[in-house]
């Protein structure tokens, strides 16, 4: 059998129609290849046959049994009844709408059948409904032995998915490995045509430290950076070389009421040196909270302009675009730059003005949402786009953000998440990193207390004191409406009580509101028409509020340690101190006082983020999940870290042999190949 078996859609193999294909399709399960990485999540024992008189009830278990008579009711709704013995004892087996003639089948009287199923009690007597395998004496072997269970979907039942699932593994094609021999002795995998057997029939596929785990693990890390490779390359294309002498960022470096941090100094002079160099920049800054990002990006906008391109910044939202509009303008005053503004609301008439200015050249920097890079939109002289809190891009939004620009246009990024380092190279690794792990010096830390949710009426006080003091403050709730199956505070109750107390001050914001709906709040909120602003996570990334002060997260046991480092530093981004008020309810975890406890020794984003992976593992960490960050399916860097430095390496020592004869299969594998246009 050829190995584009595993490739065709499921529908291929006998036995699976339109309405089973419909059911595996909502289990993700499209191609062949997605039963073979399918892998059972744990067993259920059916090897060992047990007498009559030891059966325990409520349990899956295995008999050899004599069928001794068939009953079979005339009365509307009544079972069908195979009564069964051994040596030892009696069963019934228990039907419901079963045909008399299948039944008569499967159970032949006077015959020796193995039967395996869950064991009930009704009337005295032991009862097996509906059992999950009845088989003769000769297929025993089929039964009697530990029996993978799989995740499934209603409409697929165990038997049938098994049937499936042993059919495939049993007919996979011989894979020429990819992997050396030697390679794989080595660093203690296995071969890849062994270890998907070895998942499939053994507990390996259970343990994931196993060495077929492991093997699988190593080729999805070693799929994912060779298209990251891939991608670098046809990112850092030649280009024209931006020549520039800092004239008027230095101007731009006096006027600030503040000097640059050195880490600050060390990230613009990396990206100066790549805009200097023949190789497209593409470079992504991670900063924590308030590090300093935006200034950076600024003073590199500078020394573009100053070498004839014009430059384009993208924010996810029109408020926070704003923002650095009005920054923009604030910083660049007297240096006679032209700066445009473009959202989807902008007016038609300002609007075709603004887009002739950026054809004809006279416009040098624009600054706007995910509008600016419509078809319609031409630049006379893009050198530079950079876009901020952009997480959502993958790879292949990656190189169509590349393609935009042209040749001669360099790419930054910019992202206030840290990423715990195990991570940056699986995400990042077609992109140059720098990194700003500095706070500006006149940056206070920010004030974390806790405090248990039966107390919250002992902070109301304070509450008032910073209304008083014309201080603005964020009330967080995980939830937006009540609900019956959590305990969790939610949004609109919260501001019902909030309001009570402080009657007009209150803007409550979630996310069922729409763009439109939480632009006005937030605006009103900017503006200081109202004083506490109370809302779900929305508010969690970008948007600067110098006047916020204060911020209570409700349950916060129940947020990641990132998240709650993201929304803590919403607060004291100006001049004042901030503070962060922790509520939770009694009897927390362990991990979760772990969590608080850390949170309120440490303000430090990327030591953050190496805890937060510590303790709740790769997949709920914000910034991967809620930021459209793709989870690995196998990998995880907490317990495979060791395979995240062998795959790079590997990667680097044979990405200039990546071709499809070698590495094909396992691209299409990972669904890798269409990213580099292999087939």
């Amino acid at each position: 059998m050829k190995k584009d078996f595993i490739f065709k859609n499921v529908d291929f193999l006998k036995g699976i129609g339109k309405q089973l294909s419909k059911y595996l399709k909502k289990k993700k399960i499209e191609k062949i290849k997605d039963i073979v990485l399918n892998l059972p999540y744990s067993e259920t024992d059916r090897s060992k046959i047990i007498n009559l008189n030891e059966l325990e009830i409520g349990k899956i278990q295995t008999i050899k049994v004599f069928v001794k008579k068939l009953n079979f009711p005339r009365i509307k709704n009544l079972p069908n009844k195979i009564i069964c013995e051994d040596e030892v004892g009696q069963i019934e087996i228990v039907y419901f709408n079963s045909r008399e003639g299948y039944l008569r089948k499967l159970f032949p009287k006077n015959s020796w059948l193995i039967i395996s199923g869950k064991v009930g009690y009704f009337n005295k007597k032991y009862q097996m409904t509906n059992p999950d395998y009845v088989t003769s004496l000769e297929k025993q072997e089929y039964v009697l032995k530990n029996i993978p269970k799989y995740n499934l979907t209603k409409g697929i039942n165990e038997k049938k998915y098994r049937s499936i699932s042993e059919r495939v593994i049993n007919n996979l094609p011989e894979i020429e490995d990819w992997l050396d021999e030697d390679f794989i002795k080595k660093h203690k995998l296995e071969n890849w045509n062994n270890s998907i057997k070895k998942l499939h029939t053994s507990n390996e596929g259970k343990n994931n430290t196993s060495q077929s785990f492991r093997r699988l693990v190593f080729d999805e890390l070693c799929a994912n950076f060779f298209i990251l490779s891939e991608n670098r390359k046809k990112i850092k294309k030649i280009k024209l070389q931006k020549r520039f002498t800092e004239k008027y960022s230095k101007i731009v470096k006096n006027k600030l009421p503040f000097s640059l941090t050195s880490s600050q100094k060390k990230v613009l002079m990396e990206i100066n040196k790549d805009l200097s160099k023949k190789q497209r920049m593409f470079r992504i800054i991670q900063g924590d909270v308030g590090s300093g990002k935006t200034i950076v990006s600024l003073l590199v906008i500078c020394n573009i302009i100053e070498s004839g391109y014009q430059c384009a910044l993208m924010a996810p939202t029109e408020i926070l675009a704003t923002q650095h509009f009005n920054l923009a303008k604030k910083v660049f005053k007297g240096l006679n730059f032209k700066i445009d503004f473009l959202s989807g609301k902008t007016e038609i008439k300002n609007r075709k003005k603004t887009l002739k200015s950026l054809k004809d050249g006279n416009t040098n920097l624009i600054i706007g949402t995910h509008a600016l890079f419509q078809k319609k939109i031409v630049f006379k002289k893009l050198g530079l786009i950079i876009i901020d809190e952009q997480h959502k891009f993958g790879v292949k939004q990656r190189i169509e953000l590349a393609k935009k620009g042209g040749d001669n246009c360099d790419v930054l990024l910019m992202s206030a998440t840290p990423i715990p380092r195990t991570m940056m190279m699986s995400l990042y690794g077609d992109m140059d990193i720098s990194k700003i792990d500095q706070k500006p010096s006149n940056r206070k830390s920010i004030i974390t207390l806790s405090k248990p949710e039966k107390k919250i009426n002992e902070i109301l006080p304070y509450i008032k004191k910073q209304i008083a003091n014309q201080n603005q403050i964020f009330w967080v709730c995980p939830l937006i409406d009540e609900s019956s199956f959590l305990d969790y505070s939610s949004a609109k109750n919260k501001f019902d009580f909030i309001n009570n107390k402080f009657p007009n001050q209150v803007g409550l914001i979630h996310g069922n509101l729409d763009n439109e709906q939480k632009e006005i709040i937030l605006k009103k909120f900017l503006k200081k028409e109202i004083s506490i602003l109370v809302s779900t996570t929305v508010i969690e990334v970008g948007i600067d509020f110098p006047n916020a002060n204060l911020i209570i997260i409700e349950n916060a046991n129940k947020f990641g340690l990132a998240q709650l480092h993201q929304l803590r530093g919403r607060v004291g981004r100006g001049q004042k101190q901030g503070t962060c008020i922790l509520l939770f309810k009694e009897g927390l975890s362990k991990n979760a006082i772990k969590r608080i406890k850390i949170l309120k020794e440490s303000d430090d984003g990327f030591f953050i983020a190496e805890e937060d992976l510590k303790l709740r593992g790769f997949g709920d960490i914000i910034g991967f999940q809620q930021s459209g960050i793709k989870n690995f399916k196998f990998a995880d860097p907490v317990i495979h870290k060791d395979l995240f430095d062998l795959a790079e390496n590997y990667v680097k020592i044979n990405q200039d042999k990546l071709n499809q004869n070698k590495y094909g299969f396992l691209l299409k594998l990972f669904d890798k190949a269409e990213v580099i246009n292999f087939e």
